[in-house]
């Protein structure tokens, strides 16, 4: 599951985590952390709670597939159902799947690593005329740059971008830049996010796990759709906006809750998480029925071995120990688990994307109450733009 990406910057080497990455990516969510307004825990905390927790989150997870197991091996690990005795599989491929991208501005937010620095490689092999790589920190943005342009691809323009989606200040900031140096935008991937990290608040007041992966990719939206409708007008447009969601989006409480920071806060960290996931499928469906200029699709990337999962496993035992054992079976690695934004955002044709949807790897369309709730994604987006407008956005 996704979501950060430099963490919100997001995602991730495969295989084994090296200790010097780990003690990186864990400096990153105390930095994040540092910056926001954390909650204070019980003196004595309940040493159950963290595996129960866990508990629920595995069954929040499995439970909507007890009595479709077949298809919840396709939707969490769609490499195992294209083995015997699985009929399921899937050719798409982005060296040949995806078609030139000449002309074409591009922006991915969590690029400088994990499946958002793979999904700009591969962008960057169709020649596309700019991208922006967007990511927190600079150094690892600057690195990751350099390693994609060492794969014979030199003369890509990609460009920096910095963005730090749990400060409204940064977002704007990172609209102006692209506004500044672009005349258009056909592709935006809404990539980072961070994942089940301690309760805190943004400096805007809001949920940190909200904040950082709904309202801060709502209001970078917002902020570019004057670039996007202006492209969408130009002669043979296609202009996508996919969100990066995951299948915790059925951990999700209520939208009661989901729009209520302090009952939002007094749940547990996947339960927020999973409603800030909720929140990514509300934004593109909404976004779709109120710019159908745009192709605003949402989508569920597989289960994938990031750094995401690093302070949970360095916290808790039977993640880490579970990870050793069971890691090689559940997890895909980056390259398979970048391929259904691939597909979305440039590897299938606009006429095969149906607006609004929940795609599952890869490209495979689900129904999806949050996509199809059409009366909670507008009280999600007037609760975003009224939240926003209160901290001057």
């Amino acid at each position: 599951m996704p979501s950060q990406r430099d963490n919100p910057g997001e995602n991730n080497d495969a295989g084994n985590v090296q200790k010097s990455i780990s003690s990186e990516v864990t400096e990153d969510h105390q930095a994040l952390i540092s910056r926001t307004t954390i909650q204070q825990r019980p003196l004595v905390e309940n040493p159950l709670t963290k595996y129960i927790d866990l508990l629920a989150f595995a069954t929040g997870l499995t439970l909507p597939y007890i009595f479709r197991p077949l298809l919840g091996i396709e939707v969490y690990h769609p490499g195992l159902a294209s083995m015997w005795p699985f009929t399921i599989s899937s050719t798409f491929a982005p060296a040949t799947g995806i078609k030139s991208l000449a002309g074409k501005v591009i922006l991915v937010t969590g690029g400088n690593n994990g499946i958002g620095r793979e999904t700009i490689l591969q962008l960057a092999k169709h020649h596309p005329q700019k991208i922006f790589m967007a990511s927190r920190t600079e150094s690892k943005a600057r690195k990751a740059i350099a390693s994609i342009k060492s794969q014979n691809l030199q003369n890509v323009d990609i460009e920096y971008l910095p963005l730090d989606l749990s400060s409204l200040p940064s977002v704007k900031a990172a609209a102006d830049q692209v506004m500044r140096n672009s005349d258009r935008l056909d592709i935006v991937v809404l990539n980072a996010g961070i994942m089940a990290v301690p309760p805190g608040k943004t400096a805007s007041g809001h949920d940190i796990q909200l904040g950082t992966n709904h309202v801060g990719h709502f209001l970078l939206t917002k902020l570019l759709l004057p670039t996007l409708e202006k492209t969408a007008k130009q002669h043979n447009s296609d202009v996508r906006v996919v969100a990066v969601s995951s299948e915790a989006y059925n951990m999700a409480p209520n939208l009661d809750t989901i729009l209520s920071t302090e009952k939002l806060t007094a749940t547990s960290p996947w339960v927020r998480y999973g409603a800030s996931k909720a929140a990514n499928i509300m934004f593109a469906a909404e976004l779709a029925r109120r710019y159908p200029q745009l192709t605003s699709v949402s989508l569920h990337p597989g289960m994938i071995k990031t750094d995401l999962y690093i302070p949970n496993s360095e916290a808790n035992f039977l993640v880490r120990y579970g990870a050793m054992i069971f890691g090689p079976l559940i997890f895909q690695d980056i390259p398979h688990g970048a391929l259904n934004q691939l597909w979305a955002s440039a590897g299938t044709e606009k006429r095969e994307l149906t607006n609004g949807s929940y795609y599952t790897p890869v490209g495979k369309l689900r129904n999806n109450k949050w996509a199809s709730d059409a009366q909670a994604g507008k009280k999600l987006w007037d609760w975003t733009e009224k939240e926003l407008a209160t901290a001057g956005y």
